[in-house]
């Protein structure tokens, strides 16, 4: 049991979830953890919120929508991620590639054949270079001029497809839209990448175990979404990186972790950060991760509320132990500077 708690205190303090470490920026943030899950943008902010020292949603806005010093886009598990700017051409061509080609089936389901998919690819390039930053319902009207139906998921694929090509990305927020950019105008293009083929998936093994550890090939393998064998022979090219000294415990480090996570979602297995007995309240079903109250790297109940100005209210684990009095001041500060963070 000790050397259980021993890694999830290890692992917190590498997410910077534990061990009273907060980052002073989203750039320190992204350095130390190269990625934040991003298909619930709101969520990815506050992710960023809870591994930071008074950060605020202006300056998560400012890093991605002005100095653009952070990006969103298709990376690890073809899930949206937000990813320093520097890092993100040599993490699209490892993984632009991958989901391009397992994108071809569902492209052909949906009856967008190869002429059609070039077709798009430049009106979309076409239509942003003339206009400027255009939402996916501005970019699904253009396409529907090719006959592309304005419903269903036929525009989306191929907006996403046109990013994981490199043509384009997220670009800044228009009234709370995500918008998109023509990626060589948003980031221009400084030389050659500094990774490629191999040299690329190993970096990306150096970065998870540093972000991660202590952890396994196999939970690089789960979390990157790359095959099994390349990432095992990249886990084993990567020195071990050595460990902090054992975490020394004081008082409990609380943190109100937003939905989809990192922390739950980068390990194999989830008997570190989450009970055996709750984890159906974390993860109910249907691709939802609920928000959760996590104190010194385990999760002990869920949160909702915090946006727009609306109380945060905490749901204990049923069967848990009454919140110590340190417990509920961890929380209360947690919740008030998420109403902080979003003012």
């Amino acid at each position: 049991m000790e050397r259980r708690t021993t890694e999830r205190l290890l692992r917190a303090r590498a997410q910077a979830i534990g061990g009273e470490v907060r980052e002073d920026s989203v750039a320190a943030v992204l350095d130390r953890v190269l990625a934040v899950q991003a298909q619930d943008l709101p969520a990815a902010e506050l992710g960023l919120r809870a591994r930071a020292r008074g950060l605020t949603q202006e300056a998560v806005r400012r890093a991605t929508d002005i100095e653009r010093t952070a990006v969103r886009g298709w990376f690890m598990r073809g899930t949206l991620q937000l990813v320093p700017a520097a890092d993100a051409r040599w993490l699209l061509g490892l993984f632009g590639p991958v989901y391009l080609a397992l994108a071809v089936r569902r492209l052909r389901e949906l009856g967008l054949d190869e002429a059609l998919c070039a077709r798009s690819e430049r009106l979309i390039a076409d239509a942003i270079a003339a206009e400027g930053p255009l939402t996916r319902a501005r970019l699904t009207d253009r396409l529907t001029t090719l006959g592309v139906e304005p419903k269903g998921q036929s525009a989306f694929h191929l907006i996403r497809r046109a990013a994981l090509a490199g043509v384009i990305c997220h670009g800044p927020q228009r009234d709370g839209e995500a918008t998109f950019v023509l990626l060589d105008d948003w980031l221009p293009d400084t030389g050659p990448v500094p990774y490629t083929g191999e040299a690329a998936v190993r970096e990306l093994a150096r970065r998870y175990r540093s972000a991660h550890g202590p952890c396994d090939a196999l939970d690089f393998v789960h979390w990157s979404g790359l095959k099994t064998t390349a990432g095992k022979n990249a886990w084993a090219a990567v020195r071990d990186i050595a460990p902090d000294a054992p975490p020394v415990r004081g008082e409990p480090d609380v943190r109100l972790l937003p939905a989809y996570d990192n922390y739950l979602v980068g390990y194999r297995s989830r008997d570190l950060s989450v009970p055996a007995e709750h984890e159906r309240r974390v993860w109910p079903g249907g691709g939802q991760i609920r928000a959760t109250v996590v104190v010194d790297g385990l999760a002990i109940g869920t949160w909702s509320g915090g946006r727009r100005g609306t109380p945060v209210k905490v749901e204990p684990f049923p069967g848990t132990e009454p919140l110590s009095p340190a417990v509920a001041a961890g929380i209360a500060r947690e919740s008030a500077d998420i109403a902080r963070f979003s003012s």
